[in-house]
């Protein structure tokens, strides 16, 4: 009972990380927007919508890596 919860969180919880990373607006493509992408992350010039996206993606990852462990743990 207690794996089918942890199952079913961890479909939600993947397809609210895939969506919050597609929703972000994308990097320029190429070894230029890699550099400039980077810079640009440093300088602090990520705001608003993106920045949100970008910690929510953060929080759905660590959860889905901890519920992942979980349910190893449980088999």
């Amino acid at each position: 009972m207690f794996k089918t919860i942890l199952i079913v969180l961890e479909v939600l919880v993947c397809l609210g990380l895939i969506t919050s990373i597609l929703m972000q607006s994308g990097r320029a493509s190429g070894l230029s927007g890699a550099i400039a992408g980077g810079a640009q992350s440093i300088l602090g010039k990520k705001k608003g919508l993106d920045e949100f996206l970008n910690k929510i993606s953060m929080g759905l990852a660590a959860a889905f890596f901890i519920i992942t462990l979980l349910i190893a743990i449980i088999e």
